[in-house]
């Protein structure tokens, strides 16, 4: 095939980060007479220059779907013994939707990628989402093991768009000097689902029944649901074919329109799957990053598992703490908290650090504040501070839950794992998308996606045995032991990233430091 890697000529968008500014004459809104390209950079229909209100009521409205598809995972949790109870399974098997819902997070961009692509964002948003919560409507009135299962899969899959696609909506609203800030708080959202997904399960599995950890999940998405239809398409290509269509004008290029049926399933093939697989395999940057979100995203996890041992006491070798399933549920506040104070820091190292280095390339280089203005090594000091706070935690967590220690304590471990977690997960967003570029970076973090919910998929299926065997103390070193292992991944970035980027085939920023 010569023509023919169609993969290579179409810019695609699994998380796509950035929207390619081409300079053209100033906007006359009385005479547009092309649809090849904005107008110029104050067009009004290029979504950046919407009013901040409406950019705002846009992003909040992918970090609510985001935040309702996340929460859909950790809410089952304390309900997963009165599962086990209820369909006469083992604990390990009331665990598996769990595992299938984390399953289908990972797969779904394989179906949610090529719609954005042919059909824009909107679609996916307005469409699969609510399909989603049918299934998770099933999964609440399912009568038997099979039915549940079933439907935690879809609803994970359907659900995923947002998480796919939604950093693709971040970069159409927010240019590339002031996109960290945003981005730090829509990717908290992915997060505070799971941080705040037991403290609710526990209490309505603890005073209503396993089946309204579902119910509730229907409750926060139809809130999303309705904000759906004030939603307007954000996708570049999109909007120029739509005013191509409105104003009989010339549409923009299509490469995909002059393929044959075989060439797009080759694109799709090859966008949502070959090549985030390849990268991840052959490209160091993504190797790394992958792995080390994927295992502190594993680790979190395994708390769900761990967590109800520790503070629960529900195995008679375990006995620590002796909370209530809504008490127990409360302890993964401390995560979401240290979450929010990892978000305040990365925009505090963003504005303090980054963007005064960035203007300054704009003012004495003349550069376009549009454009990619340092090396990505600017931003790997908030993963630096991660890898500190991830170690110290688990060890800490380790050694002082304990009978004889208060509870806070152990607590309080868990905020510096939130806060180390999201540090290292906001720099490898910005790390790889400064690296590779809207479309290579799509691949890139759609790589970084599947290993990471994979690995929340199986860190909760050997955590019970684990801390049953190991103990607390050890089982817990243990993970410290691996985050001390991958702890020098930053520094090795900071130090050989440009190396690494220079040897990449992909790689669209070769600059060093």
């Amino acid at each position: 095939m010569t023509t023919h890697n169609p993969s290579d000529k179409v810019e695609h968008d699994i998380e796509r980060t950035a929207t390619e500014q081409s300079p053209s004459t100033p906007h006359k809104p009385e005479r547009v007479t092309t649809a090849l390209d904005w107008t110029g950079p104050e067009d009004p229909e290029n979504p950046e220059n919407w009013s901040t209100g409406k950019k705002a009521f846009h992003i909040a409205y992918v970090g609510l779907q985001c935040f309702v598809v996340t929460f859909g995972s950790s809410v089952y949790t304390p309900a997963i013994p009165q599962v086990a109870q209820r369909f006469n399974i083992s604990i390990t098997a009331a665990t598996l939707p769990l595992t299938l819902y984390l399953i289908g997070l990972a797969a779904g961009p394989a179906i949610s990628a090529p719609i954005s692509e042919t059909y824009g964002r909107r679609i996916v948003y307005l469409i699969l989402f609510p399909v989603a919560l049918l299934f998770t409507l099933g999964a609440g009135l399912a009568r038997n093991y099979a039915t549940l299962m079933v439907c935690r899969l879809f609803a994970g899959t359907l659900g995923s768009g947002a998480l796919a696609i939604g950093a693709g909506t971040n970069s159409d609203l927010y240019p590339p000097l002031t996109r960290a800030t945003i981005a730090s708080v829509f990717l908290l959202a992915p997060f505070a689902g799971p941080a705040l997904g037991p403290p609710a399960g526990g209490f309505l599995t603890e005073f209503r029944n396993w089946r309204w950890t579902q119910y509730v999940i229907l409750m926060v998405g139809l809130l999303a649901v309705v904000m759906g239809f004030f939603q307007k398409e954000t996708y570049k290509k999109i909007i120029l074919a739509q005013r191509a269509k409105r104003l009989d004008l010339p549409p923009p290029p299509n490469p995909m329109a002059s393929m044959k049926p075989f060439q797009k399933l080759y694109f799709v093939i090859t966008l949502t799957l070959s090549r985030p697989i390849l990268m991840l395999f052959t490209e160091p940057i993504v190797a790394f990053l992958a792995v080390y979100t994927a295992f502190n995203f594993g680790v979190l996890f395994c708390f769900f598992a761990a967590f109800p041992l520790v503070f629960q006491s529900l195995l008679p070798q375990i006995q620590i703490y002796h909370f209530t399933i809504g008490e127990a549920g409360l302890v993964f506040l401390a995560i979401g908290i240290g979450c929010a104070i990892a978000t305040v820091l990365f925009i505090l190292t963003d504005r303090l650090y980054y963007q005064p280095r960035a203007r300054k390339e704009i003012e004495v280089n003349g550069k376009d504040p549009r454009s990619l203005l340092l090396p990505p090594e600017k931003r790997v000091i908030s993963a630096a501070i991660g890898s500190f706070l991830l170690p110290i935690s688990l060890f800490w967590f380790a050694w002082t839950a304990k009978a004889n220690v208060h509870w806070i304590v152990p607590v309080l471990a868990t905020v510096f794992f939130g806060a180390g977690n999201m540090l290292v997960f906001f720099t490898a967003v910005m790390y790889t998308l400064d690296s590779y570029g809207p479309m290579m970076g799509a691949s890139a973090m759609a790589a970084n996606g599947i290993l990471r919910y994979l690995a929340g998929a199986v860190f909760p299926l050997f955590a019970r045995q684990m801390y049953l065997t190991l103990g607390v103390g050890w089982a817990t070193s243990l993970l410290g032991f691996i985050t001390l292992g991958l702890m020098p991944l930053p520094w090795i970035l900071i130090k050989y990233g440009w190396w690494f980027r220079e040897k990449s085939k992909y790689a669209s920023f070769s600059r060093g430091l």
